[in-house]
């Protein structure tokens, strides 16, 4: 097949190096590639993105840039201290520039629906995230607009691990993750837009060199609610079908789970759809109770299944969060 993969983030980038095994695939990304941006916190499971970029030659190992040993969750008037499983901060803008490395990746180029439509390929994938450019609009999205500044400290940064603290009614949370040299990741999404508000009077609190900020809204919106996920030769991958973990507004797992369920199921596009509805159906639950939360409206009897659903996902998959899953935990910061 002749393939075009438009958007070279991080799922864009996996699909262009793991099809082109066995199809013709153009990479298209409009930023231009001295100016190439990998946008989010850089926070991971190591034994997840070890699985998967091990079949394609890749060790995650080289781009690991802080181990962490634990997550304090500043709660207000508590400070919980998770124990971690090998959640790590890593060089995603090393890791995509290598994913695409010797693939036919062409930056700097905007592609756009007349254009990359009638040019001949057989599939187009709709790798633009939140932008979802080849894709219909969708009747109810939701999004978590984000602010997320790299920080230098001088002569320390303010703490030496994860940290995080969710805003009331688990609206969003800001968040601080280590990097290497003395930077870090000082950054805050909230759904009611305080997010500047917060992450400023964090650098306020904790002064240091501002080398970057990007600001860019997240999709909240789970997969049951991002149908259609294919239109004629269009189809959708990653954010711009919904996989961002509710909860955490996490999306590198997710998106490349969703990356490979395509490459699993190509050229069947209708068990694409099915697959992924199945792999990610827990995403609707999760995304009611924090919706629930937003609203107001989370009663914690009423409510105490969707609580269990999420709990038992989460603490099923402990090493895939990187982080130790504690239900005494949870309640507090759901209960916020």
């Amino acid at each position: 097949m002749k393939i075009a993969v438009v958007g070279l983030g991080v799922a864009g980038s996996y699909l262009l190096n793991r099809l082109s095994e066995q199809h013709e695939v153009d990479g298209y990304e409009r930023q231009p590639f001295d100016r190439f941006n990998a946008v989010c916190a850089w926070g991971t499971s190591r034994h997840e993105l070890g699985k998967i970029l091990s079949p394609l030659g890749i060790s995650f190992e080289q781009y690991i840039l802080h181990d962490g040993k634990y997550m304090r969750v500043d709660l207000g008037e508590e400070m919980l201290e998770i124990p971690l499983k090998g959640l790590v901060t890593f060089d995603k803008h090393q890791l995509e520039l290598d994913l695409v490395k010797g693939q036919r990746a062409h930056f700097g180029v905007k592609a756009t629906p007349d254009s990359i439509l009638n040019d001949g390929y057989d599939l187009v994938i709709d790798a633009t995230g939140n932008h979802r450019a080849f894709l219909p609009k969708l009747s109810q999205d939701f999004f978590i607009p984000c602010i997320e500044y790299k920080v230098k400290y001088n002569p320390s940064p303010p703490t030496d691990d994860f940290y995080i603290k969710p805003f009331r009614h688990d609206s969003g949370y800001l968040w601080y993750f280590p990097l290497e040299k003395g930077n870090g990741y000082v950054g805050a999404g909230d759904f009611f837009r305080k997010h500047l508000e917060f992450a400023d009077e964090y650098n306020r609190n904790h002064p240091g060199e501002i080398i970057k900020k990007i600001g860019r809204p997240i999709r909240f919106t789970p997969p049951r609610l991002c149908e259609p996920f294919y239109q004629g030769k269009v189809v959708g991958v990653g954010e711009s079908i919904g996989t961002i973990f509710p909860i955490l507004g996490e999306g590198i797992i997710p998106s490349l789970e969703c990356a490979e369920i395509l490459c699993e199921t190509l050229p069947d596009l209708e068990e694409y759809r099915e697959r992924v509805l199945d792999h990610f159906s827990i995403f609707y639950d999760i995304y009611r109770l924090v919706k629930l939360k937003i609203e107001n409206r989370f009663n914690p009897i009423r409510h105490a299944n969707l609580l269990m659903k999420t709990y038992r996902y989460m603490k099923a998959r402990e090493e895939r969060f990187g982080m130790t899953i504690r239900a005494n935990d949870l309640y507090k910061i759901i209960r916020m």
